[in-house]
């Protein structure tokens, strides 16, 4: 009966790192890592807000028109964007934790973001500083995130357990 049961770690012989599939993981962090993105999002856009005297909005986070180099506002929320890409990578690198797998995360949030702001507006980001802000803070995450990922990924593995012997 034994030889019949799956051991977790019979299928690692010879891989570094097994991967086996988890369509339930990696939906959980889907929703937790763009939940996060928009909550993150919402504060940094409150406080940025708050600090530069602006009208307080949802819309901020799904309007194209609220984003571009010409208006305060606009530039502040373009800031906004741009410091929840780099909180958002601290978060990837907790919840994901793979240095392979923050491109797939960080494009699947802005996808979802996308589809989010075509469906409250009912037409599709047409604006240039809407694209270049979304595109820009893909990247940014997408950077951030690896970096991270690869530094934990890079640390030396103890190799024993007992104290360390000088030769």
């Amino acid at each position: 009966m034994l030889h019949l049961m799956r051991l977790p770690w019979s299928n690692m012989a010879g891989q570094f790192r097994s991967f086996q599939w988890d369509p339930v993981l990696i939906i959980a962090q889907i929703i937790a890592m763009v939940s996060l993105w928009y909550f993150n999002l919402g504060i940094w856009i409150f406080t940025l807000d708050v600090i530069g005297k602006f009208d307080l909005s949802t819309e901020q986070m799904f309007t194209q028109s609220d984003l571009g180099l010409y208006e305060d506002s606009g530039r502040t929320n373009i800031i906004a964007y741009a410091l929840n890409s780099l909180t958002v990578s601290f978060i990837m690198w907790g919840v994901v934790g793979r240095t392979k797998q923050c491109l797939d995360f960080s494009a699947t949030i802005h996808g979802v973001h996308f589809f989010a702001c075509w469906y409250c507006f009912g037409y599709v980001p047409v604006t240039f500083w809407w694209w270049v802000t979304n595109i820009v803070c893909v990247a940014l995450t997408t950077v951030m995130s690896e970096y991270l990922c690869m530094r934990s990924e890079m640390k030396a593995i103890p190799v024993g357990m007992g104290p360390k012997v000088d030769l």
